[in-house]
This record gives C-alpha cells, structure tokens and sequence, in this order.
C-alpha cells in the first residue's frame, strides 16, 4: 500500500529557536525525546535511533541550519519518503512553530499522528514549556 504525505504543526511556546534545532538535529536533543539514545557514524550524515531493543538507522538528505531537517530511513523501500522536521516564526505571535513532515499507510496516519503527538508533549516537557 502506498504511504501518504502528511503535515502536523506544533507551536512550541517560549522555546528558542536554538533550542528547537538542538531537538530535532542532534544526538543529544534526539535521544531526549525522540529515542532512547541516538549515535552518528562520525564523517557520515548517518544516525541510528535506538528504542528499547530494537534500532533503525536513517541518513540526512537535506539539513538547512536552524531551519529544517530531513531525515530517511535506510531500511524504506521507497526513496521518496522520508520524515521532515523544520521550524518557523509564526506572524501573529511570534512563537516558534515546529512543522512535521512524514509519510504513512491510509490505515495507520491516525496512530501515527497520535505518536508524534506523544513525541512532541515529550519534548516539551524536556524544554519546560508545557
């Protein structure tokens, strides 16, 4: 079954934008809300997620600093999908906005949402700003 595109955003309060960035693109941000411990071949734009037991590797594709990142995992048949972090200024109020970007089965993007969700209620309470 084919994976659909889809699109969450977060508002993500007093958080800096420096931050955020550390959250979302590196191992020690990553392994704070994201996975149990993250590690990065040195040299290469490789990371591998550890969750309990099991673990799955993915490489950045594309990184624009303090904007956006994305990664996709090595072990996706399909090349284009990939998950999407990128961050920006939301006019009215000035917050910081963290849009998500990822792909899933019709039958599963409701649990998948629903993860990120929990992810990212994680990650806030990890920057004290729930």
């Amino acid at each position: 079954m084919l994976k659909e595109k889809f699109h969450i955003e977060f508002v993500m309060g007093s958080a800096t934008q420096a931050s955020l960035w550390r959250m979302i693109s590196q191992i020690d941000g990553l392994s704070e809300w994201f996975a149990d411990e993250v590690t990065m071949n040195e040299g290469e734009n490789m990371y591998t997620f550890f969750w309990g037991k099991s673990d799955n590797r993915a490489e950045i594709v594309n990184s624009k600093p303090q904007q956006c990142i994305r990664f996709r995992w090595l072990d996706e048949e399909d090349e284009t999908v990939y998950f999407e972090f990128q961050l920006h200024k939301l006019e009215l109020s000035s917050e910081i906005a963290l849009q998500i970007t990822d792909f899933a089965e019709p039958d599963e993007k409701g649990d998948t949402i629903a993860l990120w969700e929990t992810q990212i209620d994680k990650m806030k309470r990890r920057l004290g700003i729930l």
